[in-house]
């Protein structure tokens, strides 16, 4: 690790880190899938900060959206100083604090950023996997991560972390592998999708499939998709904020205009935004990897898999103590179901905590700086460590 630390407004940085990583499930012991395909080999990408005990128990797993990473803290180096997607969070001092914990943030099985994905390179055929990678669920991609903890030798967690896809993970964490599990924050996050986030999930995903240069998922030796997936993530980005948000930031100011183009143009400032976040987006998301992990939330159903159709039922083995954190403007997710979270976990007999905060930037509010949550968090995670020390 480099001395190389700055200071922030809300503590220390952790410097300078490298990705990492972990190959596991090569032939003949692959990995079968939850639709019953044996895959493999997998390659998960993982950042770790801060030192790991000698027997491992203040390791802290950090689990990321649909389009995040395993970068979420500190900096790849002084020439690409663009820090974690949870730099704020994650560092000495900070809410997860890496002068007491362990931490490790892993890249999602499907995703492009480093872990196997559908334009990850098929041995078997030395081309990208493209529509032959296979569709893999919230258990798939936590399976996969259990491996990587018995790689790092963690026989238990002190607590896992993760907001909306990320958070989906932490529920599915904790009922797959109820002895493993100390302790849960589930951030703006469901135990399964309504109606309304898979239908924006469905044109998200048909805008892309329509692009012609999707050619059925096969476009890494030609043109890519980039019309389609940006505009998969304009509607995306739509849901991740509120009315308020919006109103707020941009209201119907017009973007470098006195008067309406009478075209097609991006007159409003809204409209610029959203062409922004499209186009930057294509420079460094897969269009594939968007449908996989949009269609892995949508089959995501904790009550389902693991409850028979009851959530308190879903809930039965869970030991965690938990946290649970919902916003007030967040209407993709909204407080509703973190709600009915708790009140299955109460119904069990589990310790959990909840809390609502006011926050006026929707569904990416758990993303940004907010005093609160920080404060929750750091709160939470210094209780369960004294508890788990003292045991």
């Amino acid at each position: 690790m480099s001395e190389y630390i700055e200071h922030d407004q809300q503590g220390l940085s952790v410097g300078i880190v490298a990705r990492k990583n972990f190959t596991f499930a090569a032939p003949p012991s692959e990995m079968v899938l939850e639709n019953g395909t044996r895959f493999g080999p997998i390659t998960l990408a993982y950042e770790t900060y801060g030192t790991p005990a000698a027997d491992r128990r203040n390791a802290i797993l950090v689990l990321h959206a649909l389009s995040g990473d395993a970068h979420a803290a500190g900096i790849h180096s002084r020439e690409d100083p663009k820090p974690g997607w949870w730099d704020i969070m994650i560092g000495p001092g900070k809410g997860i604090d890496t002068d007491k914990f362990f931490v490790v943030s892993t890249n999602i099985l499907g995703s492009c950023m480093g872990s196997t994905g559908p334009r990850s390179i098929n041995p078997a055929t030395g081309k990208a996997y493209g529509h032959n990678f296979p569709l893999v669920t919230i258990g798939d991609m936590v399976r996969a991560q259990k491996a990587l903890m018995d790689h790092l030798g963690i026989e238990k967690i002190l607590a896992v972390i993760g907001g909306s896809i990320g958070g989906m993970q932490v529920l599915e964490w904790c009922v797959r592998y109820p002895e493993m599990v100390f302790a849960a924050v589930p951030l703006a996050t469901t135990t399964r999708h309504s109606a309304l986030a898979i239908a924006f999930n469905e044109v998200a995903r048909q805008a892309i499939m329509a692009d012609p240069n999707w050619n059925h998922g096969d476009y890494y030796q030609g043109p890519r998709p980039d019309m389609g997936l940006a505009v998969a993530r304009m509607i995306g980005h739509i849901t991740y904020l509120s009315d308020e948000a919006m109103r707020h930031k941009f209201g119907r100011r017009l973007q470098d205009k006195s008067d309406f183009s009478f075209n097609f143009d991006a007159d409003f400032q809204v409209e610029s935004y959203l062409r922004y976040q499209g186009t930057k987006f294509v420079e460094r998301f897969d269009a594939n990897s968007f449908l996989y992990i949009t269609k892995a939330a949508d089959y995501f159903d904790l009550e389902r898999q693991h409850g028979a159709g009851s959530l308190v039922g879903a809930f039965a083995k869970g030991k965690a103590r938990f946290l649970v954190v919902s916003f007030t403007s967040d209407w993709l997710y909204p407080t509703y179901q973190s709600r009915a979270i708790v009140k299955a976990l109460k119904k069990n007999g589990l310790e959990v905590s909840f809390c609502e905060i006011e926050a006026e930037w929707g569904h990416d509010a758990f993303l940004l700086p907010n005093t609160r949550l920080t404060s929750l968090i750091k709160g939470f995670l210094e209780r369960v460590y004294t508890e788990i020390r003292q045991q």
